[in-house]
């Protein structure tokens, strides 16, 4: 593939900043048309796990624990899944969704050889990422809802929450699928990255409990500055440091997304 071919601009370095533009709306609906046909699968793929880990330690294990910060276990645990299940979404959109395309089923040459560059196809991935990852966030929410797990109209602020978090996963999924050389590859992603985080950010127990220097790690983790934000909320509490949490979201899905960019220039347009 060619840089002739992917733009109808002059060439620009693989590290010069990002050409936003509104093209990547085509590449966002044909994503979402290709879903539509499909969508209660998939959806049911992103929203099963969640509600599996809610109903077997938030029912099960939640009632051998005592209140935690005086909420019930399960209240606990239900408000970190809707931010790990945002996650999870985000992470198999940006990894096997997006490297099918690229790689297998050759999308995107299709798609580059109409006036767009690959900044509109990425951008319009990563914002079909997050799309998708609001989607199951929002039915885990609904579930919590019908369980009687929220406890404020302010569980409402959540949802552009959701999105950003999504934002941020799904940069981060472009940054690995643009370095993969096949699916195995993304193992190591999901092993070393993804469970970790899942494990030390606060969904399944206080982020305090953990020994100091894992605390400091999960500080700079995303799914922790997400938790932070969505389990106030659904409390009915409104969260501390809400700029911050929300800053830090939103950094990781600008340099994530400007990260994928350069290395998807240099892998496919030198």
């Amino acid at each position: 593939m060619s840089a002739s071919a992917a733009s109808p601009s002059a060439p620009y370095s693989a590290w010069s900043l990002p050409r936003l533009s509104w093209r990547f709306v085509p590449v966002w609906r044909r994503n979402f048309l290709v879903w539509r046909k499909l969508f209660v699968e998939r959806l049911l793929t992103n929203v099963v796990e969640p509600l599996l880990t809610i109903a077997a330690f938030g029912y099960g294990l939640g009632s051998l624990l005592p209140e935690i910060d005086g909420v019930s276990y399960l209240q606990f645990l239900a408000s970190g899944s809707i931010a790990m299940s945002v996650m999870y979404s985000a992470k198999f959109e940006s990894l096997w969704g997006a490297f099918s395309r690229m790689q297998i089923q050759k999308t995107w040459d299709a798609i580059l050889n109409a006036p767009l560059t690959l900044d509109d196809v990425l951008l319009g991935e990563m914002v079909w990422g997050a799309s998708k990852s609001f989607l199951s966030g929002v039915a885990v929410l609904l579930v919590a809802t019908v369980l009687g797990l929220v406890a404020s109209p302010l569980a409402l602020f959540v949802l552009p929450v959701i999105f950003l978090t999504g934002l941020a996963f799904a940069g981060l999924g472009l940054i690995m699928t643009a370095l993969s050389p096949n699916y195995d590859f993304f193992m190591y992603y999901f092993t070393l990255v993804i469970t970790p985080m899942a494990m030390l950010c606060g969904v399944f127990y206080p982020v305090s409990q953990l020994p100091q220097w894992f605390q400091q790690v999960a500080a700079v983790l995303p799914l922790t500055h997400a938790v932070e934000l969505v389990r106030p909320l659904l409390l009915g509490n409104m969260p501390d440091n809400i700029v911050l949490h929300l800053a830090v979201l939103a950094g990781y899905g600008a340099v994530s997304f400007f990260i994928a960019v350069a290395l998807m220039r240099r892998r496919l347009l030198s």
